[in-house]
């Protein structure tokens, strides 16, 4: 048992609290892959025997330091790789470390009677297809045949499924650096339900995304989108504990930018793929992932005048802010 995957229980307004959370992860082990907003796989293969601690006790030192040094709490998943530590997370609560047997037949009857949208990166429509053909659980999957699983999802998907589903976790943690991201949170003072506010919130993110972007001379390969949601029913995803439920979207963009109208366009593209329609939304978060040096970026030539006014405009922009401050200009849209 040597994978643990945390869930910090972080406010809703504290997402950029997770790099210090990792930080105190790198303590225990340096291989830690963050999973923004509030997870991290932890790897803690050597830290065992360095302090002479099991995965488990070192899981509840985790926890107390989580929560005595930053008044956060966590729950963590326990298994023998990062899939299994993932679902254990999935029937973890807060304060708790739910930990899956590292026995083989103990790993078959844990997997046995689940759903098969319990195993990580199966989406709902994967589970619907499979569902039709009474290939509901794991067990199931595990004894079906592999032509049929590939039959119906794919080649390369039907045998990773299988794999899965037999207990056969090929996953790894792959550090990365969670510094490597900049967040720009936009919070309404209350629950929203006017999509014209919420591209406000998106428009004013990605502005400010793309300025401190441009200050650093970085430029950025992914953007993030996570939307929370007022803690009712009807919210996309189940929440626990009275924090907002939430959706979260990535996109790559076409090349690394830092330029603002590409950011709040790709923005826009992952909002209105949502389709949240009457949705309350308590607030907007936008996470520019995947940077870069600016000087070692290519851009594709688009001969638009438009474009290169545009550009030429936010060069004058970033001027002025950095004399005067980061509000002394922006959209009009925003002068409110």
């Amino acid at each position: 048992m040597t994978i643990l995957c945390v869930r910090f229980q972080l406010p809703e307004a504290d997402e950029a609290a997770l790099p210090r959370l990792v930080e105190l992860l790198e303590e225990f082990t340096p291989v830690i892959e963050a999973l923004p907003p509030d997870r991290a796989l932890v790897d803690l293969h050597g830290a065992e025997r360095y302090f002479g601690r099991d995965a488990l006790e070192l899981a509840s030192m985790i926890r107390a330091r989580s929560l005595a040094w930053y008044g956060v709490d966590c729950a963590i998943g326990a298994g023998p790789g990062p899939m299994f530590a993932r679902m254990a997370l999935g029937e973890a609560h807060p304060g708790t470390t739910r930990a899956v047997p590292e026995e083989p037949g103990a790993l078959a009857e844990f997997l046995d009677g689940r759903p098969v949208a319990a195993l990580p990166g199966v989406g709902a429509a994967t589970a619907r297809t499979l569902g039709e053909y009474g290939l509901d659980t794991l067990g199931k999957v595990a004894a079906a045949p592999l032509s049929t699983l590939q039959r119906l999802t794919g080649a390369r998907t039907g045998r990773e499924l299988r794999e899965k589903a037999q207990g056969v976790d090929r996953g790894r943690v792959v550090p990365n650096a969670v510094s490597r991201s900049l967040i720009a949170e936009r919070l309404f003072p209350r629950d929203e339900l006017d999509p014209a506010e919420h591209r406000r919130a998106l428009l004013s993110a990605a502005e400010e995304l793309g300025a401190r972007l441009r200050a650093l001379d970085k430029v950025c390969r992914t953007l993030t989108l996570t939307v929370r949601y007022a803690d009712l029913p009807h919210s996309r995803t189940g929440s626990s504990g009275g924090t907002p439920a939430s959706t979260t979207r990535s996109r790559t963009l076409k090349e690394p930018t830092a330029h603002s109208p590409a950011l709040t366009a790709a923005a826009y593209r992952m909002y209105e793929g949502l389709g949240l329609q009457r949705a309350r939304v308590r607030g907007i978060v936008l996470r520019a992932e995947g940077l870069g040096p600016a000087d070692l970026a290519y851009h594709q030539l688009a001969f638009d005048p438009a474009d290169e006014k545009a550009r030429r405009i936010e060069e004058v922009a970033d001027r002025a802010r950095a004399k005067f401050g980061p509000h002394v200009i922006g959209p009009g849209t925003l002068a409110s």
